[in-house]
């Protein structure tokens, strides 16, 4: 395993006794909507918009991003995102199980903290054990991206990934096509 930060503090997230509540307020792209999908629940502002860019700009989240957001949101819909790199408005997420409830951007605190004094109200020890079972039937992600961040990082040395990024410095399309070999 590479041990990346972002793979521990996800692996935190799922190993946390507490359930984890995402506070989505803007944009949660790529990497944040990751973070989204990771987490327990989640609820947004009216004015959050998630979407993926991973593709765009030459890069993958070969593990939770991708097959846990496909049990969320349904395996056509997740390859929907990640394949077309689209921005999808915090109802639409709502619609698609990608969140739990979407909020006026003002009451988004209230919110949070409505849903956090009322787990604070059950029962510690119920909740991990619903928490634990919850993620052991989706823990074969873990092994999934291990091997894929592997993958990944050979990846990230190739001309085809280079080129992404800095098609995304420039702030220009990337040429993917003529990065490949024949």
């Amino acid at each position: 395993m590479i041990g990346l930060p972002v793979e521990e503090m996800q692996s935190a997230i799922r190993e946390c006794r507490k359930p984890v509540i995402a506070r989505v307020n803007g944009y949660a792209i790529g990497g944040g909507n990751v973070l989204v999908t990771v987490c327990d629940l989640a609820i947004a502002a009216d004015t959050a918009v998630l979407g993926q860019v991973g593709p765009k700009v030459g890069s993958v989240d070969p593990g939770w991003g991708t097959a846990l957001l496909a049990r969320v949101v349904g395996e056509k819909k997740a390859r929907e995102i990640w394949y077309l790199c689209r921005r999808y408005p915090a109802a639409e997420a709502e619609r698609m199980g990608w969140v739990n409830k979407v909020v006026p951007h003002a009451d988004l605190d209230l919110e949070v903290d409505l849903w956090c004094r009322e787990i604070l109200e059950k029962s510690p020890t119920a909740l991990a054990i619903a928490k634990r079972s919850f993620n052991q039937d989706s823990d074969s992600i873990r092994g999934i991206g291990n091997l894929g961040f592997e993958a990944l990082a050979m990846f990230y040395q190739t001309a085809e990934s280079k080129e992404g990024v800095q098609a995304f410095l420039e702030k220009r399309k990337p040429d993917f096509r003529s990065k490949l070999k024949p």
